[in-house]
């Protein structure tokens, strides 16, 4: 026997469940098959808002080429809506492996490498 004492609203329940070997049975053969699900499924990991906009910096930049160090913070700063995190998306950029950094002249120059 199964009771269940609560509320729903301003409603009070109390409810009784009878079950038998074989519903217990059943009941727990559920609830083993769900962990055995969760456990074998992969962790789809969400992306998150700081993710989706580092995928966007560096669409941004594929789809460019190449562009200045101050025109790319300005399109990264718009993007972002912050020149803080403007910045920390250029300075990741400076260091990811598809991005070559090129200093001359005044400015840096931001290039996307395409993989070999």
């Amino acid at each position: 026997m199964l009771r269940i004492r609560g509320s729903i609203g301003d409603w009070p329940v109390d409810l009784t469940l009878e079950m038998d070997d074989g519903d217990w049975a059943r009941l727990g053969a559920q609830l083993q098959v769900s962990k055995t699900e969760e456990a074998s499924a992969p962790a789809a990991k969400p992306l998150n808002q700081d993710d989706a906009l580092w995928q966007i910096a560096k669409d941004l930049l594929r789809k460019a080429g190449q562009l200045s160090g101050p025109d790319l913070l300005e399109q990264l700063e718009g993007l972002t809506g912050s020149a803080a995190s403007g910045k920390r998306l250029l300075v990741r950029l400076r260091h990811c492996a598809d991005v070559k950094v090129v200093s001359g002249g005044d400015t840096p120059l931001y290039s996307w490498r395409e993989p070999a």
